[in-house]
């Protein structure tokens, strides 16, 4: 079921190395602390973002996984009974 890694999973990881990167600059003199502020700032609101429907397409997956279990369990019991 699995298609490797979705779309937020690669984009957390991408924000996350951006963020690294420009740590690194600022630790370096590369960039100026002000703009690397902001810089941050935006990225830690997409950051959430991108969490947040991770999150939401997971608990969509989970609710679609046990809707068909219950379908299969209430075959199953109706097989039973009439089986």
């Amino acid at each position: 079921m699995n298609k490797g890694k979705s779309k937020p999973s690669r984009e957390l990881a991408g924000i996350k190395q951006r963020l690294s990167d420009l740590a690194d600059d600022v630790l370096e003199g590369r960039q100026e602390r002000a703009v690397a502020a902001v810089a941050s700032q935006v990225l830690n609101v997409y950051l959430r973002a991108v969490s947040v429907e991770l999150k939401v397409r997971e608990q969509q997956e989970i609710t679609e996984r046990l809707e068909e279990l219950e379908t299969l369990l209430e075959q199953r019991k109706q097989e039973r009974h009439y089986g």
